[in-house]
């Protein structure tokens, strides 16, 4: 009965990942339809985001760990948002990179993310106990990062800057076997819906962050939105130019 149950959660799990190439894979979570993306490296697993709750953090734990059948040891913050951040603490152990100045907003800025969680409708009690467990990023990145995860497997981790929010940072994979480069964008590129672009965002600089994410990604890449389905280089090139129209930038 035991290993009946495992194979179910297994074949459940695997059903809500989808494979963007080997060893690589996202979830679109419930709710906000916010991206979790995964890395299999030679002996652990980089997860990108964690989710709007510690349930949410743990579930994406424990599928990833199904799906890979390796340990969770390295996570990417895209950026400070609550719905991307506040499963963090579900993944006791793993190292946690964000852009520089992460760890420092997320430290002081607790009250403002459960308050955010809750306006948009995360239970009072889950966002509550969340932010009372935040994790600050404990290596921040300044530029470009490259993580040896193992296996033939290339990532980067690139802080790109104040746009869409202050702290935007994107993982760039290159795969060992010839498969396109994936792009994990967080919400520098929304699909689901119109970018959103709050109090914290900078929108004449997001247009060139979009420049510089399609010379990291080039025209082959997958690129994975923040929110919404997978698309391509016309799509980011497209979303830019609206973006430089909306805001009144080159």
């Amino acid at each position: 009965m035991t290993n009946h149950g495992g194979e179910h959660q297994e074949q459940h799990a695997g059903a809500r990942w989808e494979r963007l190439a080997p060893g690589v894979a996202r979830r679109r979570l419930p709710g906000w339809d916010a991206t979790a993306g995964a890395v299999a490296g030679e002996a652990g697993v980089l997860v990108v985001d964690t989710g709007a709750t510690l349930g949410e953090g743990a579930e994406i734990h424990r599928e990833v760990t199904e799906l890979f059948g390796l340990p969770v040891t390295h996570i990417a913050l895209t950026h400070d948002h609550f719905d991307h951040v506040l499963g963090t603490a579900a993944f006791p152990g793993a190292a946690v990179y964000g852009a520089a100045g992460l760890a420092g907003c997320l430290a002081a800025g607790a009250e403002e993310l459960r308050g955010s969680a809750v306006r948009q409708g995360v239970d009072a009690r889950e966002a509550a106990e969340a932010t009372a467990r935040i994790v600050p990023p404990g290596h921040e990145v300044s530029g470009e990062l490259a993580l040896g995860l193992g296996g033939g497997r290339r990532v980067r981790l690139v802080a790109l800057g104040a746009a869409h929010s202050r702290y935007d940072l994107v993982v760039l994979v290159t795969g060992p076997d010839g498969s396109p480069d994936v792009v994990f964008c967080g919400d520098l590129v929304e699909e689901s819906g119109e970018p959103q672009a709050g109090r914290d965002a900078t929108p004449d600089a997001w247009p060139a962050a979009l420049d510089r994410l399609l010379a990291l990604g080039g025209d082959d890449a997958v690129y994975v939105p923040g929110h919404g389905a997978v698309v391509d280089a016309r799509f980011v090139r497209e979303q830019r130019n609206a973006l430089a129209r909306r805001f009144g930038v080159s």
